[in-house]
């Protein structure tokens, strides 16, 4: 008796699982921006600080050039042909793009005039900034030498050890000196 309803369960779970699969991969063939569903762009990395570079790559364009042209780059990217396979270009964010996200259009210069539409986007760059002044060089000495500047000089007991010492020398030198003007006694 329990067969029956575990083997509902299953059948309504696959079910669950491919019918919204089959419905996206419908509705991907029909794209209403005029892109070609076959035409892919990918963006790497895909967030990138003002100033910064990003690769753009496009899979299935029927021609050997495309051009793509976003808000966020500082010119109009230009795709050559990748040595395997595709098209490839290179675009630097404009140094006064505003965070977010930015739309990346690419035309394609075959005969249909194939798009496609990527996006970038643009992280902030406000970032930390260091307060102190980094200790670098001096093959890993840097620690070391940052830490001998900031030692104080010869402490108290350093000066009483010293006296003590210098006072035994002097003991020393006086004992041998009158030792030796003493006459010698035969």
């Amino acid at each position: 008796m329990r067969s029956i309803p575990l083997t509902f369960c299953a059948v309504a779970a696959v079910a669950a699982t491919l019918v919204p699969a089959s419905a996206a991969l419908a509705e991907s063939g029909s794209d209403q921006t005029g892109s070609d569903s076959r035409t892919t762009l990918s963006v790497t990395p895909p967030s990138a600080a003002p100033g910064g570079d990003v690769a753009l790559r496009l899979d299935a364009c029927g021609g050997k050039e495309a051009r793509g042209t976003s808000d966020a780059f500082v010119s109009e990217a230009r795709f050559s042909p990748a040595t395997d396979g595709g098209l490839f270009a290179q675009a630097r964010i404009s140094s006064d793009a505003s965070p977010g996200d930015h739309d990346i259009q690419i035309v394609c210069t075959d005969d249909k005039g194939t798009k496609a539409s990527g996006r970038v986007t643009v992280i902030d760059r406000d970032r930390a900034t260091p307060l102190a002044p980094v200790s670098a060089g001096g093959g890993g000495t840097a620690v070391l030498t940052d830490k001998e500047a900031h030692q104080d000089g010869p402490g108290v007991v350093h000066v009483v050890i010293g006296l003590a010492l210098a006072a035994v020398a002097a003991a020393a030198v006086g004992f041998r000196s009158v030792r030796r003007r003493r006459p010698a006694e035969d």
